[in-house]
């Protein structure tokens, strides 16, 4: 392989987005690729064009029945996708789906050994449900490439890092009961921000208590208590020994961001980035996919995914 992390970017992705003001706009990629050249990161990956999921892809996660929802949605052009966060436009699905196909291109890229290990901006739409769309999240990449781990690949032990602010809500419920997907999520307490879960006592269930680990951190809280979370995460990780890991790199637990009460600094995206990275190279094989996740204020998005993008080069 000429370059050990591959950078999955282009026109089709950057396009998910909402307009008429949403806080997750169609800004956000140009914004990160703008900082990434900026420190000549963009030369030291390779990089991949973004692709189009099948529908028998984005059924991999997802019910039939929300994927219709979507595509009929996506032809009326207007109205919602959820209960009124989400909102439809022309084209959705095609968009959407574009974040979910680029997911499995890094994916077959990693398996192939084509790279060790891949970062996409724009993904991690970790509050999308098997039959619903949530909190900005169509379609939920992350979910798709951990069905497609264990339905394609044979992978069944997966660790998962969520460091964006909001509860990853639409991967820990629908793996709740599943003993193979080791979850550390570190987030703003439910208490006092959406999606209002996450709590510590939630670990699992069914024969899986005790592999989810929720860290949820009080509003203004910053790198201090975060990183003291951070190491119980990591420790978790170690102990179950994943054979593929997936980091959801949300920059929204950012001093600044509009969304929510956290006043981090990009110093925890390095870190934590650092850490998954030397854990996959210590017992996944190097096998690591990276997503931005959320984040609201442009420049602290830039300031953390080049973080993260280093760290991975």
């Amino acid at each position: 392989m000429s370059h050990a992390t591959v950078l999955l970017v282009g026109e089709a992705l950057g396009k998910y987005g909402f307009g008429d003001g949403h806080p997750l706009g169609a800004d956000r990629q140009n914004a990160f690729l703008a900082a990434a050249a900026a420190q000549g990161l963009d030369r030291r990956v390779e990089v991949a064009a973004p692709r189009v999921a099948t529908r028998a892809e984005i059924e991999r996660f997802h019910s039939a029945g929300h994927v219709d929802w979507v595509r009929v949605r996506s032809r009326i052009g207007e109205g919602f996708l959820d209960y009124g966060d989400t909102p439809a436009f022309p084209g959705c699905y095609e968009i959407a789906a574009t974040v979910a196909g680029t997911a499995i291109e890094g994916l077959e890229r990693i398996m192939a050994g084509r790279a060790l290990r891949s970062f996409q901006a724009i993904g991690g739409l970790h509050h999308a449900r098997r039959s619903r769309a949530a909190g900005f999240c169509v379609f939920n990449d992350l979910g798709v490439v951990i069905d497609s781990l264990r339905k394609h690949h044979g992978v069944a032990r997966i660790g998962y890092v969520d460091i964006d602010v909001h509860h990853g809500d639409g991967i820990y419920y629908p793996y709740e009961a599943d003993p193979d997907l080791i979850v550390v999520d570190i987030h703003e307490d439910g208490h006092h921000l959406f999606p209002g879960t996450g709590h510590a006592h939630e670990t699992g269930r069914d024969g899986a208590e005790g592999t989810k680990l929720n860290l949820p951190l009080a509003p203004g809280a910053g790198d201090r208590e975060f990183l003291a979370a951070w190491e119980q995460g990591l420790a978790h990780l170690r102990r179950f020994k994943p054979q593929f890991l997936i980091l959801q790199a949300g920059a929204d637990a950012l001093a600044g961001d509009p969304l929510a009460d956290l006043r981090c600094t990009p110093a925890i995206h390095a870190r934590v980035a650092r850490d998954v990275r030397r854990l996959a190279d210590e017992v996944c094989a190097g096998r690591l996919m990276v997503f931005g996740g959320g984040g609201y204020a442009l420049t602290n998005l830039a300031a953390a995914w080049t973080a993260v993008l280093a760290e991975l080069i």
